[in-house]
């Protein structure tokens, strides 16, 4: 396998994992650090991974370009890069590894192209390299890039199609995943509210015991990633909708992630979160954070 020069933003939990990966396997990583917080900047610097300082000089020096960020920004880095790529006549093969609808990776594709740039469409599934073997599910007209990388730390599957089918597979895998912990959270802030959360749980502990270890486990450490998953959850319910499949609970999970995104829970980070929080200690600060206005006006 060549040497290549790979481009991560943003260096967040996923990316700079990734990126680390990649070093590992004998390749440059580099990106642009240029409006990223301390937190990706500490993570990159702990991974090892070069700051070229502007997109200008990593559409100049990067074979691949990977966007993993939160998907609220997936268009918008697409349209910054393609005008970094114009700028210097040159275009790294961009792939898009977002958690976004198959439409949204559709019109990221349609800004890559105009510049002169191959699209790939990927959806990660697990976690990070070096807690796990993470699967990129990559699609497009040509995924040969990627899975060049296949083995670096993560797996990567090509989808056939030639669309967008990678985001397709994380946007139905984390409706089921997020979307679950969303509807936990939600029937026990409900419990809480309407004062029965003892007797639901002791009835949990006997008779839906596995559901109930998930909630502990999950749960009262939502808050962290809470703020990045809204626009996650936004994303699936356009992949519903465009589907022709109702919508309405993923617009409701998103408004779930509102409210723990308001808690002071928040501003943990995965690396120094609080993990003896308990249920009981987590959900009354939730219901705190309650704003039955907006959660009407999204679902």
């Amino acid at each position: 396998m060549s040497t290549k020069t790979i481009a991560v933003v943003a260096t967040g939990d996923m990316g700079h994992a990734v990126g680390q990966a990649l070093i590992e396997h004998g390749h440059r990583v580099v990106t642009c650090l240029a409006g990223r917080s301390e937190h990706s900047r500490n993570l990159a610097a702990r991974a090892g991974i070069e700051d070229l300082a502007s997109l200008e000089r990593v559409a100049s020096e990067a074979d691949i370009f990977l966007s993993i960020l939160p998907p609220a920004a997936a268009t918008r880095l697409a349209a910054e890069m393609a005008a970094a790529m114009q700028a210097e006549g040159r275009a790294p093969v961009y792939v898009d590894c977002n958690a976004i609808a198959p439409e949204t990776a559709a019109e990221v594709g349609r800004i890559v192209e105009v510049a002169g740039g191959l699209f790939i469409d990927a959806g990660i599934i697990g976690l990070a390299p070096g807690k796990a073997t993470p699967r990129f599910y990559v699609s497009g007209t040509d995924t040969t890039a990627m899975e060049a990388l296949d083995g670096c730390g993560f797996k990567v599957i090509p989808v056939p199609g030639g669309g967008c089918q990678g985001s397709a597979i994380k946007m139905c895998y984390a409706a089921l995943t997020k979307g679950t912990w969303t509807l936990h959270t939600a029937i026990l802030l409900a419990a809480h509210q309407m004062g029965v959360m003892d007797p639901l749980m002791e009835e949990y502990a006997h008779s839906q015991s596995g559901d109930l270890s998930r909630m502990e486990a999950r749960v009262p450490f939502i808050p962290a990633d809470s703020g990045r998953w809204i626009g996650e959850m936004e994303e699936i319910a356009k992949s519903f909708k465009d589907a022709g499949v109702p919508d309405g609970f993923y617009q409701g999970a998103a408004a779930v992630f509102r409210i723990l995104a308001r808690t002071p829970f928040a501003q943990e980070t995965r690396e120094d979160m609080d993990r003896s929080r308990t249920l009981a200690d987590a959900i009354p600060v939730y219901a705190a954070h309650l704003d039955a206005g907006e959660i009407d006006s999204d679902v």
